[in-house]
Parts: structure tokens; sequence; C-alpha cells
């Protein structure tokens, strides 16, 4: 009887300390979302040093004006940014694709709603914004160069133009997509034309609205960049065809791994700015 009552305490004295824990169905969920918390802190530096390794011994296979080594690309980056010559490119690049973001982002929501809204206007203005961009865009900047000269008008009316659709297709999208009867309750208020907009419309339609903005963001510095190629004297876009034409093809890593770094902060600057609307509109 003593031997039954002491097994029977340290049964429960084990499952209070966790030793019966592990084959639990319990425990097992408790384990699950510790993996994917782990997963999601470790795996993007994970796979961003595997890729430096694989780019690191396939480098080895190639002489360094093929395929720099990592290492080689890093030190030739701190000796530009260094110098003030990276941040003096990066610089007029942004110069450029700032203000054609916001100009783009202006202009897709002056029509966007319009076309959200109204049938007519959808039917007179959606054809020619679907083809303009069946036009590539770098078919595109030489006329702009051409129009509005090397400087950087050119530059920044070509980064409209291409962060213009994605953030105007989001922004129609969230307008249509308010539920009407939303829209009902607000008219069985007497709500005005401003404040439907204010308290309906511009909430329901930030979420989307805000994620076309982070496409256009990154999509921005594409744009700026190729215009760059085309012709400039400064820019990362000059940088890296300055060193595909001096056959330098550290620069030219250099000038793009600048490029994503820079395409990131402005993406990540989006991602900060969406996450406080949404809070301020909740």
């Amino acid at each position: 009887m003593m031997s039954a009552v002491s097994q029977a305490s340290r049964i429960k004295s084990d499952v209070k300390t966790g030793a019966w824990s592990w084959g639990r169905p319990s425990a097992r969920r408790a384990i699950g979302p510790r993996w994917r918390v782990w997963a999601m802190r470790m795996g993007p530096p994970a796979l961003f040093a595997l890729f430096l390794a694989t780019w690191h011994f396939v480098s080895l296979r190639y002489p360094p004006f093929i395929l720099p080594a990592p290492a080689t690309v890093a030190e030739r980056f701190a000796a530009e940014l260094f110098s003030g010559n990276l941040a003096y490119h990066t610089a007029a690049t942004l110069s450029e694709a700032l203000p054609g973001l916001l100009i783009g982002a202006l202009a897709a929501f002056l029509l966007g709603y319009p076309i959200a809204k109204s049938p007519l206007a959808d039917r007179l203005l959606s054809p020619f914004i679907v083809a303009s961009q069946g036009i590539p865009f770098i078919a595109i900047a030489p006329l702009l160069l051409i129009w509005f000269g090397p400087g950087a008008a050119a530059k920044i009316f070509l980064c409209a133009i291409v962060v213009f659709f994605p953030i105007t297709v989001n922004i129609i999208a969230g307008i249509r997509g308010i539920k009407p009867l939303l829209r009902d309750l607000f008219r069985s208020l007497n709500a005005t034309r401003w404040e439907t907009f204010v308290k309906l419309e511009l909430p329901a339609a930030l979420p989307l609205t805000l994620t076309g903005l982070r496409i256009g963001a990154t999509l921005s510095m594409m744009g700026a960049i190729t215009a760059e190629f085309l012709g400039t004297d400064r820019g990362l876009g000059f940088l890296i065809n300055q060193g595909r034409g001096l056959y330098d093809t550290t620069l030219v890593l250099v000038g793009i791994v600048t490029t994503v770094i820079t395409a990131l902060c402005i993406y990540g600057a989006v991602r900060l700015a969406e996450r406080s609307l949404i809070v301020c509109h909740r």
C-alpha cells in the first residue's frame, strides 16, 4: 500500500516538474511555436550566410575580374564609402527616386479614386492606364531624356511612371472592396461625401494603398537606375555603368549591393509608416 502511494506521489511530482511533459500533445504544441519563432529570427541570417558561403566557393573557380569574392566586394564597398563617392552617388539616386515615388503616388490617388467610384471614369481611363503598362519603361526613358534633357526631371518622371500602376491598382481594389452594408450605414446616418471619404473610404483603402506604396518604393529605385544608365554623370546607375565600361566587376557589384540596401531601407521606412498609420486608424 505504501509503495503504491509513493509511486503515485512520484508520478505527480514528475508531472509537476515536466518530466512526463515531452510526450504530451500540449507540450508538442508548445514546442512548435518555439521552433517557428527561432526559424523566423534565425532563418534570414542563416540563408544570407549560406548565400555568402556559396558565392565565396564559386568565386574560387573564376578569376577576380569575372567574379570577385565577397570579401573583395566588401573591401571595395568600404573604400568607396569612406571616400564619400558612394554616398554622393546614392544621394543623387535618392533625389530622383523619392520625388518620383511621391509624384507617382499622388497621381495614382487622383486617378485611382475616380476610377473606383465612377463607372464612366473607369471606362474612359482604365484602357489608357493598362495600355501604358504594355510599353517597357526602358523604351520610354530615351524619349524622356530627349524631351526633358539629361537632368533630374526626366528621371523623376520615369520613376513616377514606374510606380504609378501598382499603387493605382491597389487604391482601386481598396475602394471597391468596401462592403455595401457599410456604405448603406453611412447613407442612413446622412453622412456627407467628405465624412464618408475620411471615416470610411480612406481607412478601408489604406492597407491596400500602403501595400502598393511598398511595391512602388522598390520600383522607384529601378526606374532611377534605368534612367541613369542612359545618360547622366552621377547616381548609382552611372556608377554601375562606369564599372561595366572599365570591366571593373567589383565596382559593378558594389553599385548593385548599394542599390539593394537603399531599396530595402525605403521599403522598411514605408513599412514602418504603414504600421504607424494602421495603429492610429484602429
